[in-house]
């Protein structure tokens, strides 16, 4: 297949940083404008069982869609002053335990892929945590206000969906976690 005639006539031009933020920048390229994520690392997104079979979800307040949400332990690769060239796997291993107070003793590469390819350029990891031990409350870091829900394997679907009709936003990529977590046999 030939790629380059199917490639937009605009998609080598010349890009341009519209806004530069802290944490994000607006760019465009021609006609598309999207996103950039100011460190290089991308996020990670943990799949997180604990040893009594239930799946570890965080709960917080999302200002960008003005609504608590649910999700899964997840944050940014290398967003630390000293951490720039962490690996998503240490990342895991990190906002895993910030987030929800398990730590773990391993944890192994499942899939990665844009986040929102027409949006922006972030590439989310998915990383699978295994051998979870309880070694605090979680919660977050002092700029955050997390919840840590911990649901039975076997009802982890239903509840989503029920939490989406109790008003929460529900990122659909929680149910492709699902799904890695039930067939972990395909990635190794």
């Amino acid at each position: 297949m030939n790629d380059i005639n199917r490639k937009p006539e605009d998609a080598s031009a010349p890009e341009e940083t519209l806004y530069q933020g802290r944490w994000l920048r607006l760019r465009r390229r021609g006609r598309w404008e999207y996103a950039e994520r100011n460190n290089p690392g991308g996020a990670v997104i943990i799949l997180a069982v604990t040893p009594e079979d239930n799946v570890l979800f965080v709960e917080q307040y999302r200002v960008a869609v003005q609504r608590f949400t649910i999700e899964m332990p997840a944050g940014l690769v290398g967003d630390l002053a000293d951490q720039q060239h962490e690996s998503a796997l240490i990342a895991a291993q990190r906002e895993l335990e910030e987030e929800t107070g398990y730590r773990c003793s391993r944890v192994s590469f499942v899939h990665e892929g844009p986040s929102s390819s027409g949006m922006s350029n972030e590439i989310i990891a998915f990383v699978r945590a295994h051998d979870l031990v309880k070694v605090s409350d979680g919660g977050g870091d002092v700029t955050e206000n997390i919840v840590v829900h911990e649901i039975p394997r076997s009802e982890a679907g239903a509840w989503l969906v029920a939490r989406a009709k109790d008003g929460y936003s529900i990122d659909p990529k929680l149910f492709a976690g699902l799904w890695f977590i039930e067939h972990a046999e395909v990635f190794g």
